[in-house]
């Protein structure tokens, strides 16, 4: 059985961290913060001081971090992962970045003797604690299958999309239409709360319809305000947009409607909003309505 190593044990690593470890692999964990890791070192996954120690106890290493900077500093940094010899080894990065910075990743990592995917998911950390998630895979076919006893520990589904870069322009596209459906839907939610519609009466409406996306439904109990589960939380959802943004960019895709959709998230982030789950977007726009709009309209008599 392979080695592994896991960096970025935010609520998604730990838990898919916690998954490998309970499957029986070998594991090695670092994080920024260490006190994230303990739980898993309690369970007796090994603490690795660095990220080059991480490479150096590792065959497999799964990278699941916050951003590009991130990234680069976990992977090039003066104890980065590239800091150690690595060859043979086989690197998983999961981080939501631009298909940019995959690629340059990728050719460091061949230069060293060493090979990557790009395999970042689909789910949140419901589906990832009990393997349900979908994973989106770049990279060679040999590489995927030598992953792949990890990776069902992982996921319901495998995909392997093509080459590397691929997996990431994937979840990118994938990411990009949630993030605009909850930008359109937060505005749309708010029009007919100026004009006096409930809250409730507009959520049994979309549910009832064909344009609702299923997520909606998983989601109406923190619109009413009957939970506060974050499952992904506003400022996550504007880091994303940032990469999507960047990479339609980089291949020459206008994007407004992702645009918009990052102005918002990012105004909700400024504004408090950030730790809060995706949904409070909703509760964002209807607050922002109500404080900069005129008196709002009432609706005719039924």
């Amino acid at each position: 059985m392979e080695r592994l190593g896991f960096i970025g044990l935010g609520r998604m690593g730990q838990t898919m961290a916690g998954r490998l470890l309970a499957a029986g692999f070998p594991l090695t964990v670092h994080n920024r913060t260490r006190s994230r890791a303990d739980a898993l070192v309690s369970a007796g996954a090994t603490w690795a001081d660095t990220p080059a120690d991480v490479a150096a106890r590792s065959d497999i290493i799964f990278t699941i971090l916050t951003d590009e900077p991130a990234v680069e500093t976990v992977y090039r940094g003066q104890q980065g992962l590239l800091a150690a010899p690595v060859p043979g080894r086989l690197f998983i990065e999961m981080s939501t970045i631009r298909t940019a910075t995959i690629l340059a990743l990728a050719e460091a990592i061949e230069q060293r003797g060493a090979h990557l995917l790009d395999a970042p998911v689909s789910g949140t950390v419901a589906p990832a604690r009990e393997g349900q998630l979908l994973v989106l895979v770049g990279g060679r076919t040999s590489d995927v299958e030598r992953a792949r006893p990890a990776l069902q520990v992982l996921g319901r589904r495998i995909i392997h999309l093509g080459g590397q870069g691929a997996g990431t322009t994937m979840k990118l596209a994938l990411n990009m239409t949630m993030a605009c459906f909850w930008g359109a839907l937060a505005e749309s939610l708010a029009i007919g709360r100026q004009f006096g519609l409930s809250l409730e009466t507009m959520l049994d409406v979309y549910l009832d319809s064909p344009v609702a996306l299923p997520a909606l439904r998983s989601k109406t109990p923190a619109l009413l305000g009957e939970t506060n589960d974050v499952a992904f939380d506003v400022t996550g959802v504007r880091k994303d947009l940032r990469s999507m943004v960047a990479t339609a960019q980089d291949a020459g895709v206008p994007a407004p409607v992702a645009s918009a959709a990052l102005a918002h998230f990012a105004a909700a982030t400024a504004a408090g909003y950030g730790e809060r789950d995706l949904a409070a977007i909703v509760d964002y726009l209807a607050e922002l309505a109500r404080r900069t709009a005129r008196p709002a309209f009432t609706l005719g008599d039924p």
